[in-house]
């Protein structure tokens, strides 16, 4: 089982289409999108998913009547929770309280946006990650990753 995940897509239409092949091209079974999406029209290209996706909306996310109707209730208030292959997954953007969260060892793996740095650490039974982020306007380099959900291996792959 593959997860796709991404964050901070920021209205890149470009960028957002390539992340699409990629999860499809590595046949993930779920996208998780961790925030900052920004507009409903750049939800357009994730109609070419062949799974699901699930989200939360990010501090840029301002039309979320919009982002919430087009993804037919995808994107979520943070934080989401839910079960995965029997793994507790947390997903939020603004990594706030991360170090509570970690410790709390209650998640499997806890997935966050926000800071454009991609980032795959183990803590106790936590794995966190931060795919960087999909758009390249802050760091310039436009990252997702895929978790291979029953190794818990991270792969960053650069758009």
């Amino acid at each position: 089982m593959n997860l796709g995940i991404m964050s901070d897509t920021h209205d890149n239409i470009t960028n957002i289409k390539k992340a699409i092949s990629i999860f499809n091209a590595n046949i993930v079974d779920l996208v998780i999108h961790a925030g900052d999406y920004v507009a409903p029209f750049a939800l357009a290209p994730l109609d070419d998913l062949k799974c699901d996706f699930a989200g939360v909306f990010g501090n840029n996310d301002g039309e979320k009547a919009g982002l919430t109707k087009r993804s037919l209730g995808k994107i979520k208030s943070q934080p989401l929770k839910f079960d995965f292959q029997n793994m507790q997954i947390l997903v939020i953007h603004e990594p706030n309280n991360l170090d509570d969260l970690i410790k709390s060892q209650i998640y499997d793996i806890i997935i966050y946006g926000h800071t454009h740095s991609q980032l795959a650490e183990n803590h106790g039974k936590t794995l966190v990650i931060n795919p960087g982020e999909c758009c390249g306007w802050v760091t310039g380099k436009a990252t997702v990753a895929i978790l291979d959900v029953d190794n818990m291996a991270v792969k960053f792959i650069e758009i």
